[in-house]
């Protein structure tokens, strides 16, 4: 009898449930849980089907119970050789399901008594059936392994460069700011052991001691720029804030204090995982730090918005602007010989950062009308295709 016939005798209600299961929207396990339940229905004796699909490895075959090993038992016999296989007390048999010549799932099903002929060769023409919506449920599966891979790669990458400023940040800490506060202590007691019959000497000791505040202040700078505790405490959202605040201290490079806003728009459910929120304070943080130190920026506006399947942050100055080509130019040599632009490293360190996390950064500028860096990333798990909205 061949496949036809035997589906025929079924009726053809019987393709339209194969069609409504083959077109269901439903991932591995599920999927071979309604095809096994399909086949229980679909059949006059049969009591019990399972449905054993074979790993992308072609070692183990996974169903909801025990995975089992190719060769073992009736089910990894019949997925080792590619032939179905009766069962020994004959209520049932372990039946393979091909495709492109090799098998990728066996159809294990059991009658309550003897199992007919009839029902055998049924599915064996449902295995057939299921050819192709297994295949695809199997590199849909196959996909979502290598995405996830991906994720987890690009957390551990995150988590290994915050894990080395982590490091750099103590041992700044405990070594070099521990020297300037001890150099400070024996510059102060100089100064008071020092005669007054010594202006020079004194003006000296004093002009060593402003430099060596300074240089604690650019070291407490350093450790906090290395790792804000505020980011692991609060979270993005108050981290951006305290970047726009601490960025907006003091007088900017044009001699006027810069006036930076920080906006955040939608909700997340769940909490942004640590590394998306690390490499968006890191954006940010270079994007903040170029127009301070390039811009003659009177202004940045911060906006960090939460969309169902991403974040995007966007920051906005209107300083001078640059040429994008020039900055992305080979060699990275701007013209009229100047030499590499300061934060062309900057730029694509951004770009490198989001591209990590399979998102992206769209840098807009022009001579003249301020700079705009926007980055695009997807939230793990719940991540389709970057794009802006």
């Amino acid at each position: 009898m061949n496949v036809p016939d035997a589906l025929a005798r079924r009726g053809s209600d019987l393709l339209v449930r194969i069609v409504g299961v083959a077109c269901s929207d439903r991932e591995l396990p599920r999927m071979a849980d309604e095809l096994a339940g399909l086949v229980v229905r679909s059949a006059r004796t049969l009591t019990f089907c399972d449905v054993h699909v074979l790993d992308d490895d072609g070692r183990f075959l996974e169903c909801a119970g025990r995975p089992v090993a190719l060769g073992e038992g009736d089910v990894g016999w019949a997925a080792a050789h590619g032939r179905a296989r009766a069962h020994a007390d004959g209520r049932g048999a372990a039946i393979p399901v091909h495709s492109g010549g090799s098998v990728i799932a066996v159809l294990d099903v059991r009658s309550a008594g003897p199992c007919p002929p009839e029902d055998v060769e049924l599915v064996t023409a449902l295995a057939e059936l299921f050819a192709p919506v297994l295949c695809s449920c199997r590199r849909l599966r196959a996909a979502r392994e290598r995405e996830r891979a991906a994720e987890r790669f690009a957390e551990r990458a995150v988590e290994a460069q915050e894990a080395e400023r982590s490091r750099l940040s103590r041992e700044i800490h405990d070594g070099i700011a521990q020297r300037l506060a001890g150099l400070g202590f024996h510059l102060s007691a100089a100064e008071r052991a020092l005669p007054e019959h010594h202006p020079e000497s004194l003006a000296q000791i004093m002009m060593a001691r402003s430099l060596c505040e300074l240089a604690a202040a650019e070291t407490r700078a350093a450790i906090g720029g290395l790792r804000p505790p505020v980011l692991d405490d609060l979270g993005l959202s108050a981290a951006l804030a305290t970047l726009a605040r601490e960025a907006g201290d003091g007088p900017g490079p044009s001699g006027r204090p810069l006036d930076v806003t920080v906006t955040v728009e939608g909700e997340l459910e769940d909490a942004l995982p640590d590394h998306v929120q690390t490499a968006l304070y890191r954006i940010a943080q270079e994007a903040v730090g170029n127009s301070l130190r390039h811009a003659s920026a009177s202004c940045v506006d911060l906006l960090l918005e939460h969309f169902g399947d991403r974040v995007r942050l966007t920051v906005a100055d209107d300083g001078v602007g640059f040429s994008l080509r020039d900055v992305f130019a080979p060699g990275g040599r701007v013209r009229g010989g100047r030499g590499r632009r300061p934060d062309s490293y900057g730029l694509r360190g951004m770009t490198e950062r989001a591209e990590l996390l399979g998102g992206r950064v769209t840098v807009t500028s022009r001579p003249g009308g301020g700079t705009t860096v926007e980055a695009v990333v997807p939230i793990p798990g719940r991540s389709g295709p970057v794009s802006a909205r």
